[in-house]
């Protein structure tokens, strides 16, 4: 499915669902955070408050009862991506794992023109977390914003969607 939203502040935002049956959201993530660790920020994103944290080391992962647990040693997060038994609470466990996920692509941001993602919400429909891929025109070593795009560094976003968004359960 490919949604198109406008945001509050005036971008537009293009979302193309990814399958959330099965342990599909786990393997996506457990890539991602495995051998793509270095390339993204992530964290919620929300009116008020943008997390945008980079890990600079390789984190641990592991899955226990449907969360996968990305460990850095200093700190952690879950995220309910799996069937989760929630204390035998079928509803409960249905609010806690991810409903939605969806690869996005906003047009019209303020910090660059252009930004490439992913983004889970849970049964509630509240997000989960939003992961940011390389940008064409953010240099994240440097904290800068890039004189010239580097349309190379979109292939990362480009890869996973083309595979993940077809993928099969």
């Amino acid at each position: 499915m490919t949604d198109l939203v406008r945001e509050l502040d005036g971008s537009v935002s293009r979302y193309d669902d990814v399958p959330v049956a099965g342990d599909t959201v786990g393997r996506l993530l457990t890539e991602l955070f495995s051998k793509h660790w270095a390339d993204v920020a992530f964290g919620p994103v929300i009116e008020g408050a943008a997390w945008e944290i980079r890990l600079t080391q390789a984190p641990a992962l592991t899955m226990r009862d449907g969360y996968l647990t990305v460990d850095t040693g200093a700190w952690h997060f879950h995220l309910c991506v799996d069937d989760h038994h929630a204390r035998g609470d079928a509803q409960l466990a249905a609010a806690r794992r991810v409903a939605r996920a969806a690869f996005f692509r906003t047009d019209g941001g303020t910090c660059v023109p252009t930004s490439w993602g992913l983004r889970l919400w849970n049964g509630r429909g509240e997000q989960m977390i939003s992961i940011y891929f390389p940008s064409p025109f953010y240099d994240h070593a440097t904290e800068t914003r890039r004189r010239e795009p580097d349309w190379t560094r979109t292939a990362l976003w480009e890869d996973f969607r083309a595979r993940w968004v077809a993928a099969p359960v």
